[in-house]
């Protein structure tokens, strides 16, 4: 509150005191830095000649550690979502005055982990009841003390659909067919990726119970890429792509059953005609050239990529997954390789935890917080209370 000095509030002129007409206010932000605070927990004893007794202190996420939830909670958040490895926020606790090394930041982490492994499983519940599960891959380096070099590994995000708003991470050594195959045992339903070979096998057996959507993202790619090579040819299907894009952002704020009905009067006919001119063309184009790639991958992957036209809950493409392994690469940037798998399946659990709640609206600290301080507590035949969407309805 700022105001005149008393000599001010007189007028020379007139020679009368100013009487107050109002006031002008405006807001600016202050940064007021974080803080480390040392709780002490003291337990009073009593005694009498035959017992003694001592109070108990509340339970905390990890027993005989120094690590409060709060403390977890912002390592776990530094960590997966603001992409900090762990040797950078040992120096930021330096300048607090604290001295946590690296080692043990590291070993709360897969603690934590092992912490919300059950919880884990609910989620997978949860993303299980989705209509449509939408995945893909991105590479990871990983350190191995037998071989000289980082090897690659593979960590598979999966995005359950808008009514089961869930991203599960899953990591494998390797990109072959066993990873993901482990991970869907038990889902039924429409599975949304790239044309990746080791999904074939699943939607070859019915009894698998999983139908393929394709990603019309992936398939402009090709055209796009033999653009330069070959604009005569790829332009008509870029613009005809456009077109399918153009008729789905009309659908985006629609029911499923209006998006359905808006997709077959104006999608289908253009579906069929790109169909029609890449047969055309098919037979002028080089196999091997990109604009053949282009042409082959589409017509190859036909019924998938236009699988979207037959449900409305389907979507054109598979960028909300893509979306969701932004954030590993990212983070690939800044720690560059992982120390061990075991490492990389602590980072898999934990993103699950943090994108989720990002997802859901949920601050992920406040959810990791709460979460940490009694879920070792709490009954296990309630841990869907405990699931982000669900702790934001219980909390509002």
């Amino acid at each position: 509150m700022h105001d005149l000095a008393d000599a001010k509030k007189h007028c020379a002129a007139c020679q009368q005191d100013l009487r107050p007409i109002g006031e002008e206010s405006s807001e600016r932000y202050e940064y007021i830095p974080a803080q480390l605070t040392v709780i002490e927990d003291v337990c009073k004893k009593y005694a009498c000649a035959c017992a003694v007794k001592t109070a108990t202190k509340p339970s905390q996420p990890i027993e005989k550690s120094t690590a409060g939830a709060s403390l977890l909670a912002q390592v776990i958040v530094a960590k997966t979502a603001h992409h900090l490895p762990l040797h950078r926020q040992e120096k930021i606790f330096e300048r607090h005055g604290v001295e946590i090394s690296r080692k043990t930041m590291c070993g709360w982490l897969a603690q934590c982990a092992d912490l919300l492994k059950p919880l884990y499983g609910s989620l997978k519940e949860v993303l299980f009841q989705s209509k449509v599960i939408g995945t893909d891959d991105t590479s990871v380096k990983v350190l191995d003390v037998k071989l000289p070099f980082a090897r690659t590994g593979r960590i598979w995000p999966y995005y359950g659909d808008p009514d089961h708003p869930v991203i599960l991470y899953d990591y494998t050594a390797t990109r072959e067919r066993a990873g993901p195959e482990e991970f869907l045992k038990g889902y039924r339903g429409y599975l949304q990726a790239d044309a990746y070979s080791v999904y074939d096998a699943f939607f070859k057996d019915p009894a698998r119970g999983l139908i393929e959507v394709g990603c019309w993202a992936h398939a402009r790619r090709y055209f796009h890429k033999a653009l330069e090579s070959d604009q005569a040819r790829m332009g008509p299907a870029l613009l005809l792509i456009a077109h399918l894009y153009r008729v789905e952002k009309q659908a985006r704020s629609l029911a499923a059953g209006e998006r359905l009905h808006l997709r077959q009067l104006q999608s289908r006919p253009t579906l069929d005609k790109l169909r029609d001119y890449l047969l055309e063309i098919q037979v002028e184009v080089l196999p091997k050239s990109p604009e053949g790639r282009a042409v082959r991958y589409t017509l190859k992957n036909w019924t998938a990529l236009t699988r979207y036209c037959e449900n409305g809950d389907l979507e054109i493409d598979n960028n909300a997954t893509e979306r969701a392994i932004r954030g590993v690469a990212v983070g690939r940037n800044n720690w560059v390789f992982f120390g061990s798998d075991q490492g990389v399946k602590t980072a898999a659990v934990l993103r699950s935890f943090v994108a989720t709640c990002q997802r859901a609206g949920v601050d992920p600290f406040g959810w990791l917080k709460d979460i940490l301080s009694r879920i070792a507590a709490h009954p296990i035949t309630r841990l869907a209370e405990l699931v982000p969407h669900n702790w934001a309805s219980a909390q509002a």
